[in-house]
């Protein structure tokens, strides 16, 4: 990533935190109503489940920077995720679900090049956690 798609990634990141409960509600929302099927891989309370969701991501932005110190911690979330059932192509239902929620809640200010760093973002921490769930 570009220093100007990280700087662009972390400042719309710090309009969301504000709205961090109604962005994890409406990122479930979304994901269960479009993929119904992965709803029995969440057996916890939605509520934590969503502040987990939340925190995380923004332990992912805040590193953006140096992404190194945060690489073992992702493979080992990745590794976890095995267990609870999660599949490869469910990353890419979690992306579409993550930038529509992004969309909603920054309105005119989600750019289509915002977008694209924000699928950087994405992509980058998908793909270690699946590295870590084939280890």
């Amino acid at each position: 990533m570009t220093p100007e798609e990280i700087k662009m990634v972390k400042a719309s990141w710090a309009k969301v935190v504000p709205i961090s409960d109604q962005a994890a509600e409406l990122f479930y929302g979304r994901l269960f109503e479009v993929y119904p099927e992965v709803k029995p891989l969440f057996k916890s309370d939605m509520k934590e489940q969503g502040r987990k969701l939340m925190a995380m991501i923004g332990t992912a932005v805040n590193g953006l920077d140096n992404l190194e110190p945060l690489l073992g911690a992702v493979k080992d979330l990745g590794k976890r995720h095995v267990d609870y059932g999660v599949k490869d192509e469910d990353y890419d239902k979690v992306a579409e679900c993550l930038i529509w929620t992004l969309n909603q809640g920054l309105g005119d200010e989600f750019t289509d090049e915002l977008e694209a760093a924000w699928v950087k973002t994405y992509t980058a921490v998908a793909d270690v956690m699946k590295d870590g769930a084939s280890t």
